[in-house]
Parts: structure tokens; C-alpha cells; sequence
């Protein structure tokens, strides 16, 4: 049996250990996945996302609590920060949501961003599509929290929920960073803290400010205390008023058509500069065409020009 036929026979071990070949890049995965892809589409992707400190890993360990006693099973992408040293994730998240380590219910995995952007790794979208396909109602992904481009989430979750802190100029950062249009559900965490309930009333006034159409979803601004457990039911029942308005409004289909288009065109991208940077550096061209940049004997468009039609008359021949 395959990998992908013994993921979807229920084997555990098989799916964590696809989950590595896809991080490691192995081009085998890729067989596992096209065979998996069929299986997948059914889980409901929830994005946690917000600036580092805002106890977004310990939401996740309560919000998984929350759901598994609704009968939901769970997966988890937490994504962590990479190790300078190995290239691969420093494993804070998953200590944190140890308590959920011996149940069946609930699987994690942590990935490493790798220097990606986004606050979330390369590999993310295709360790949730194996999540999908193991059978997996929920699929959370808790992005690394690096702040300012924390935006790649709502790209790939059905619902993205923006964490933030009292005391953190959390108002300045909501508006340079984007996030009142990336959010779908707003939660000011610890909110025992002082000025938390400014906090609130800060971001509901900024959300009142955008233009919203007739029909469009309107974001809530929840308090929770993730420590305490305060604040989680109420936040996962958003998250279903969510989910429901997608489905009810059809909002899911543009939703889903975006989101498909963009895997097709970024895996197109990655095959092609793949196909095109094999043979450059099989051939050992790639030190001879730095060296002509830098001393600037060709210009980079030219040499890109020339290289596509070197690549076209080749695939004629």
C-alpha cells in the first residue's frame, strides 16, 4: 500500500511521516498528494493569527479543548519560528498544547516558516490538505506571529480570527499591518489586563469605520483568557456563525475558486522555475551568469529573455 492509501485506511504514523517529506521537499510526496487530493475539501480551516505574545498557542490548545468536546476531531499547524541553526522549528507550540499529545482526536504538527513570508511556512496548505484527508473536521493553523505579514492566512483559512493584547499599541498595529481587513472574528486575549476593555471599544470603532456592503459578514471583537478558559465557547460559536454565513450566503464559492486558483498558480510558478533552473545549474551556467551581472556585461532582463528562448527552442528540437 501506498502512503496516501494507508493515510486513508487511518494509519497515523504514515501520515506524520508525509507530513515530513512534504516540509523536506521530497518530489515523492507529490504522488501521495495528487492520490490524497480527491478525499480532501471536507475540513473547516480556522487561521489564528496576531503579533507574538498574544497567547495565540494557548487559544489553540483551548479552542482544540472546545471543539473536542463538541465531537470534532482536530489537526493543527503551528507554525514556528525557524531555527537559525537547523533550519527547522523550535517546538514552543507543541509544549504548549502537550495535554492533547495522547488523544486520537487531535493531531499536530509544527513547521518551520524556513524564511518564508506570510507567517506561515511553504508547506503549509499541503500538510492541511493531508490533515483534510485523514478525516479531520477542523484544521487550525496558527501562523508564527511575525507581525506585518501575518496576511498569507486569510488567503487559505475559511475563517481567520486576529488575536491582540491589551497594552500593546494594539490600534497603530491593527492599522499598519492590514488586519481589520484580514479578520473574520477579532479577540483582545488576557483580557484580565488592564485596558483591555479599551482595547475593545478601540477596535470596534475602527471595524465600524470600514465600508461594508448589504449582506457582508460584520467582525465581532470577542475577550477570552485563554489561561483561565474564559471566553472560549462564546469563540468557538463565532466561529460557526462564520462558517454558516460562508455556506448560507454562498460567500464560499468565490471564497474557494480564489483559493484553488492561486494553489494551481503558485505550484505552476514553482514547477516552471524549477524546469527552467535545472539544467542552469546541472550545467554550472549559474556562476558564469552571476558573474556577468555583477560586472554588468549583460542586463538581468536580456538574460532572462535569452534563457526562455533558449528553453523554447530546446523543447522544439
Amino acid at each position: 500500500m501506498s502512503l496516501a492509501e494507508r493515510i486513508l485506511a487511518g494509519d497515523i504514523r504514515s501520515a506524520a511521516r508525509l507530513m515530513r517529506d512534504i516540509d523536506d521537499g521530497f518530489t515523492s510526496a507529490l504522488d501521495e498528494l495528487k492520490s490524497l487530493y480527491p478525499s480532501s475539501g471536507k475540513a473547516y480551516l480556522v487561521g489564528i493569527t496576531g503579533p507574538p505574545g498574544a497567547g495565540k498557542s494557548t487559544l489553540v490548545d483551548q479552542i482544540t479543548a472546545e471543539y473536542r468536546k463538541r465531537g470534532k476531531r482536530v489537526g493543527i499547524v503551528a507554525i514556528d519560528p525557524t531555527s537559525p541553526f537547523t533550519g527547522g522549528a523550535i517546538l514552543g507550540d507543541r509544549i504548549r498544547m502537550n495535554r492533547h499529545a495522547d488523544d486520537e482526536g487531535v493531531f499536530i504538527r509544527s513547521l518551520a516558516t524556513r524564511g518564508y513570508l506570510g507567517g506561515i511556512s511553504r508547506s503549509t496548505g499541503d500538510v492541511a490538505l493531508v490533515m483534510d484527508a485523514m478525516g479531520m473536521d477542523v484544521v487550525i493553523i496558527e501562523t508564527v506571529g511575525v507581525g506585518q505579514d501575518e496576511v498569507d492566512i486569510v488567503r487559505m483559512a475559511h475563517t481567520t480570527a486576529v488575536v491582540m493584547v491589551p497594552g500593546l499599541g494594539d490600534d497603530i498595529q491593527a492599522i499598519k499591518a492590514g488586519i481589520l481587513e484580514i479578520g473574520d472574528v477579532f479577540v483582545v486575549n488576557k483580557a484580565d489586563r488592564q485596558d483591555a476593555d479599551r482595547t475593545v471599544r478601540e477596535l470596534g470603532a475602527m471595524l465600524d469605520m470600514n465600508a461594508k456592503k448589504d449582506g457582508d459578514w460584520l467582525p465581532k471583537v470577542l475577550k477570552t483568557e485563554a489561561n483561565r478558559g474564559t471566553g472560549i465557547e462564546a469563540l468557538v460559536d463565532e466561529f460557526e456563525s462564520h462558517r454558516a454565513y460562508l455556506f448560507g450566503s454562498g460567500a464560499i464559492e468565490k471564497f474557494m475558486s480564489e483559493k484553488i486558483s492561486r494553489i494551481f498558480m503558485e505550484i505552476l510558478k514553482d514547477r516552471l522555475f524549477a524546469e527552467v533552473m535545472k539544467p542552469l545549474t546541472a550545467e554550472g551556467r549559474l556562476d558564469g551568469i552571476v558573474d556577468d551581472l555583477v560586472k554588468r556585461r549583460i542586463d538581468p532582463y536580456t538574460l532572462v529573455e535569452r534563457i526562455l528562448e533558449e528553453r523554447a527552442v530546446n523543447r522544439h528540437e
